[in-house]
């Protein structure tokens, strides 16, 4: 079985593969300080739960974008399976990954594993747009090379600087107020925020499609992918899992 690990500011998804197939999918909180010991005491008992025996975890690939974690995650994964860790890079992509962009070695992990995932899924070109802690937009074109993209404060990041600086305006819940015309204050919030980045996700697909010169399917992908995608008119296919197939993808390929 093949562990996978993406590790975003927010967020830490973690998921086993038998083959081609994702058995199980967590999302927990991620903590910046934990140590290896306390990393590999998280996932033990997620596997434990599942009965799936760790020892039958022979590989692990990790995507990070979180340094002091990274190197905590690599010595936890090689102790829990005897074995350095594939970490997700344009270099451990190799031929899935190739990239038109000015520093390549600014790419984000999971900005790479979303790309080589979405080509893999959905072919070339391809739109990416991931819904974390910032909103990311990964542009394949035609040739399926990754050309750039767009990094935008998240949903919930946005939430939260409203919350903290207006003082009079209470924490809410990010759904769908079905209407765009508040008649209260909290479904007031809900519209501008949640259907404030659904515009915004339009807005700026149709930039990029002006710059490409033509149209790409769009994935959404991300924790809130499944209550943001139903509201943007640019997004035509929903994968929470997109990441840690492209983190699959990338194992394989560092395997040769």
């Amino acid at each position: 079985m093949l562990l996978v690990i993406d590790v975003g500011n927010t967020q830490t998804v973690i998921g086993i593969y038998e083959g081609e197939t994702l058995l199980h999918m967590w999302r927990l909180a991620t903590n910046k300080t934990e140590t290896s010991d306390e990393l590999r005491l998280k996932v033990l008992p997620l596997l434990s739960m599942e009965h799936l025996d760790a020892d039958a975890v022979n590989g692990a690939a990790v995507a990070s974008v979180v340094p002091q974690l990274t190197s905590a995650w690599k010595m936890a994964l090689s102790q829990l399976i005897g074995r350095e860790p594939v970490v997700c890079n344009a270099a451990n992509a190799g031929a899935l990954f190739q990239a038109a962009y000015d520093y390549p070695a600014e790419i984000g992990a999971d900005r790479i594993a979303d790309a080589v995932a979405a080509k893999a899924l959905y072919g070339a070109p391809v739109i990416v747009v991931d819904f974390g802690t910032a909103t990311n937009l990964e542009v394949i074109d035609k040739e399926g090379r990754f050309v750039g993209g767009i990094i935008a404060p998240g949903l919930e990041t946005s939430a939260k600087a409203l919350f903290s600086n207006a003082t009079k305006l209470p924490a809410i819940e990010l759904a769908d107020p079905g209407t765009a015309i508040g008649k209260n204050t909290v479904h007031a919030m809900q519209s501008g925020i949640v259907y404030g980045e659904a515009d915004r996700i339009d807005g700026f697909v149709g930039r990029v499609f002006s710059e490409l010169g033509y149209e790409a399917p769009v994935v959404a992908t991300g924790g809130l992918a499944t209550t943001m995608a139903p509201l943007c008119r640019s997004v035509t296919h929903t994968n929470p899992e997109l990441t840690l197939e492209g983190l699959r993808l990338v194992y394989e390929a560092s395997q040769g």
